[in-house]
């Protein structure tokens, strides 16, 4: 019987784990490791209603420090820095160590880093914590020229969230439409309009050579090509990389993430992994996957929990995703790649509608923007096998939640 477990990592998928031990019963010893000071927050808010003045710290949290406490789980500000796989054991950055019986890896993942001189000037930044987003914070009050590398959903968020404060804004996307690898082309175009309906500047197959600065500062970018824009704020979001150097160095699979099976354990059957860092075989997209969601993540959280405490089951859930910009928010279930057919529902120009997507005739994902009902009725449909047929979605009138209603 395990008397003591122990999660590297307090971003969803770690204070998931933790939170949902103990709501399935689990008696013993759990402690949660996060590499920031107090308790554990969310983190998609942060480029978009934290910056936006519409939520505070205390709002971010996943729960007040008093939830801890009364659920007896252990609070370690730390890093786990070596991993002890024979003794069961951990070692932390401050030099301590932890003995386990379980070990849950939710280490994420990092920003890829901006590979362009001028990267180091002040007024760079990534985004990916409360550090990065209280920096950008008070830089966006005094900035005029903004330009966002990368067109996927963090640097849109950004960009909506700039461009409303009055700064003139300037996305570069070295694809040719924005968060290409998440959606169907046709709301690639829907955004793209809404972006330059904003007064946002999008420029796709566009690279950048480097940033300029003056006095240790930045002063602008250069393009590929040699064309140069003024900028006093640069925020990039090219991606990120999984933190698998801990995993790596313990001798555990890695393979674009730490590698886990279908119940999310390692190759040591001691130690899982969850979130942004593992990749697992996922029958939704048909071969292994990482994903980076929170929905991926708190799912992963609660299925190793359950597995701990006796209830064992694959991991299957569906996944999803969410982004808002300005006054759209797009709602995504299902992996969308590889579709072949689009099914609209709605009308774009009413910024409410849904694309349905089918590969080979089967309904695979569906893309809504600010059309919940939609959103829900499919996370629905998709977690079964749907036998809706494109034919049938397109016909004058169809409803997708009367018809996953009427096919339960």
């Amino acid at each position: 019987m395990l008397k003591s477990i122990v999660i590297a990592g307090a971003g969803q998928a770690g204070f998931q784990t933790a939170a949902s031990l103990r709501q399935d019963g689990f008696e013993g010893a759990v402690t949660l490791i996060g590499d920031e000071p107090g308790v554990p927050y969310q983190r998609p808010p942060l480029s978009k209603a934290y910056l936006l003045g519409k939520t505070d710290v205390a709002g971010l949290c996943f729960r007040p420090e008093k939830f801890f406490c009364d659920n007896h789980i252990e609070l370690v500000s730390d890093q786990v820095t070596a991993l002890d796989r024979t003794n069961r054991r951990v070692t932390l950055r401050s030099g301590s160590s932890l003995d386990y019986d379980h070990l849950v890896l939710a280490t994420g993942a990092h920003n890829r880093a901006l590979p362009v001189p001028g990267a180091e000037l002040d007024g760079v930044f990534g985004l990916k914590d409360l550090a990065d987003a209280d920096a950008l914070g008070s830089r966006l009050k005094q900035a005029r020229n903004v330009v966002v590398v990368g067109a996927g959903f963090i640097g849109l968020e950004f960009a909506a969230v700039a461009r409303a404060g009055g700064a003139q804004v300037h996305v570069l996307e070295l694809a040719d439409r924005p968060m290409a690898r998440a959606v169907s082309k046709e709301m690639s175009d829907f955004f793209t309009a809404a972006h330059t309906g904003w007064g946002i500047n999008l420029d796709f197959r566009q690279g950048l050579t480097r940033i300029e600065g003056a006095e240790g500062k930045v002063t602008g970018v250069e393009l590929t090509g040699g064309r140069k824009l003024p900028a006093d704020l640069v925020v990039f979001g090219i991606g990120v990389l999984p933190n698998v150097q801990l995993a790596a160095e313990a001798g555990l699979d890695i393979e674009n993430g730490i590698k886990v099976d279908s119940y999310l354990l390692t190759s040591d059957p001691t130690i899982s992994a969850i979130g942004d860092c593992a990749m697992f075989p996922s029958q939704h997209a048909g071969s292994p996957i990482r994903l980076e969601s929170v929905q991926n993540a708190a799912d992963q959280g609660r299925a190793v929990a359950a597995r701990l405490v006796g209830k064992a089951a694959p991991y299957a859930a569906v996944p999803w995703f969410w982004t808002d910009q300005g006054d759209l928010k797009l709602q995504m279930v299902g992996l969308s790649t590889g579709h072949d057919t689009t099914v609209k529902l709605g009308n774009p120009s009413d910024k409410s509608f849904t694309i349905l997507l089918f590969k080979r005739g089967h309904l695979i994902a569906t893309e809504s923007v600010n059309r919940a009902g939609d959103f829900m009725a499919a996370r629905k449909l998709l977690a079964r096998q749907p036998t809706l047929l494109p034919k049938d979605a397109a016909a004058e009138g169809f409803d997708l939640r009367a018809w996953e209603a009427a096919n339960r």
